[in-house]
């Protein structure tokens, strides 16, 4: 490979601008971004012919299941569906088996991605009753954050005790990020439909089942905790329209060059899909929290354009089509969404609900400000040259093209104004607009704490 590469004619889109330039590529690095830039000898030259070119996309959640479910996912393939979607860095959670309790688990995934994994990637600490010293002890450069199931049970990592709670918001050395749902309310509203139903209660219920109100019950506990302790606190997948309000308006990067301490996001499939879509889709957007009404998709949608809503991510959760096809009560909740992600959020520019610049704000700028990762998630001199380019040709998702091991999308039979026509991993062409191509060229994310 060439140690450098030029594009020319691209619409660069960076830090709420978008203009014409080139960029050279050096070493893995954003040379020289700048106009009339000339090849030198013997260099690649690329010729983007006006198509925008952005930051590589950094997905702050995501499932890749390893260890312990690669039946389903695993790093190195999930990694190539992400990039292949225009996603070249990713935050991986910890409720694997074994979850990530402890510094020891850590360190094994960071293990298992090292040469193979194509995006670059980050690990977050898990909590559970009993690790409270490893998380005191945990090296903030180690891990985008700490993660914090405060209601919704996940094998041993439910934490539901309030003394527990207290003293993890009050200890973790980074920032923590939370699933919030209250799991007794849960659990009431599902007896409620397995006494009507049985086992098959009919998809369309799950948003009554995980309701808006424990939602609601939920973000409000995390968000006194944070304010309690004066913890960085980032609250995952927001859902519905009432936690809107719980949430500070304005840019999560303020002029005088603070920032929020309580932030917020959401995710691709609550802007896509809503509940007249499980009749058609049934568990296969069955998810944890639940997509739910019209009403909150377009809330959620105007959140994001009125920077209420700091991030947008996948929450990228494979199961096997045999997994989903199993009755409510025993069908595994979660969506793969890394391939088609950004140009599912594209949509809303297509649909004039958001421009490219916001996108890429809540998709790249935002989650490298809010985990403070190092030279990454944007088109500046000297930063690592992670790019997407995207052409404005439209096509239809087929599950032959489907990467992620799982083998389908629930974006099946849509069809996308946009598609991810090249993407460049520290400055290696990864995905060509067809294929991947090269050898896994992922690092391991650097916190600069």
């Amino acid at each position: 490979m060439s140690p450098s590469t030029l594009i020319v004619n691209a619409r660069l889109v960076n830090e709420g601008r978008e203009f014409d330039g080139d960029l050279r590529i050096e070493d893995g690095r954003i040379a020289r971004i700048g106009s009339g830039l000339s090849a030198r000898e013997g260099e690649p030259v690329v010729d983007a012919a006006g198509r925008r070119l952005l930051p590589g996309m950094i997905d702050d959640q995501v499932h890749f299941r390893e260890p312990g479910m690669e039946y389903k996912a695993d790093m190195a393939v999930e990694s190539g569906a992400a990039v292949a979607g225009g996603l070249t860095s990713f935050m991986d959670m910890p409720n694997t088996s074994p979850p990530t309790l402890d510094a020891d688990a850590l360190e094994d995934k960071y293990r298992r991605a090292a040469g193979r994994v194509r995006g670059n990637y980050g690990f977050y600490m898990g909590t559970s009753t009993s690790n409270l010293e490893a998380i005191q002890r945990l090296d903030p450069r180690s891990a985008p954050g700490v993660k914090v199931f405060m209601g919704a049970s996940t094998g041993n990592m439910l934490v539901d005790d309030p003394e527990v709670l207290d003293a993890v918001f009050r200890d973790v050395p980074t920032p923590i990020i939370t699933h919030c749902e209250d799991t007794p309310m849960i659990e009431a509203a599902t007896a409620r439909y397995r006494e009507k139903y049985g086992d098959d209660i009919p998809a369309a219920c799950h948003p009554d089942i995980r309701s808006r109100e424990a939602c609601m019950k939920s973000t409000q506990l995390a968000i006194s905790l944070a304010r309690r302790h004066g913890t960085r606190l980032h609250v995952l997948h927001i859902s519905t329209a009432d936690e809107l309000a719980l949430f500070e308006r304005g840019p999560l990067v303020r002029p005088d060059g603070s920032r929020k301490q309580i932030t917020a996001e959401t995710c691709i499939h609550f802007l896509r899909f809503d509940r007249r879509d499980y009749e058609a889709l049934g568990h296969l957007i069955k998810c944890n929290p639940a997509i739910k009404d019209p009403a909150d998709r377009e809330a959620l949608i105007q959140a994001l354009a009125d920077d209420v809503l700091d991030v947008l991510a996948t929450d990228h959760a494979p199961h096997l089509l045999e997994e989903k096809r199993n009755p409510y009560t025993r069908a595994p909740s979660g969506l793969p969404l890394v391939q088609y992600a950004l140009v599912a959020a594209l949509e809303l520019v297509h649909e004039g609900r958001l421009s490219t610049a916001q996108v890429v704000q809540k998709f790249a700028h935002a989650p490298a400000q809010l985990f403070d990762v190092k030279e990454r998630g944007f088109l500046r001199e000297g930063y690592a040259a992670d790019l997407v380019l995207v052409d404005d040709t439209p096509f239809t998702v087929r599950r032959e093209d489907v990467l992620s091991k799982c083998g389908w999308s629930p974006f099946e039979g849509r069809s996308f104004h946009s598609r991810i026509a090249s993407t460049w991993v520290n400055g290696q062409l990864a995905w060509d607009g067809t294929q991947l191509v090269g050898a896994a060229a992922g690092r391991r994310l650097e916190f600069d704490r």
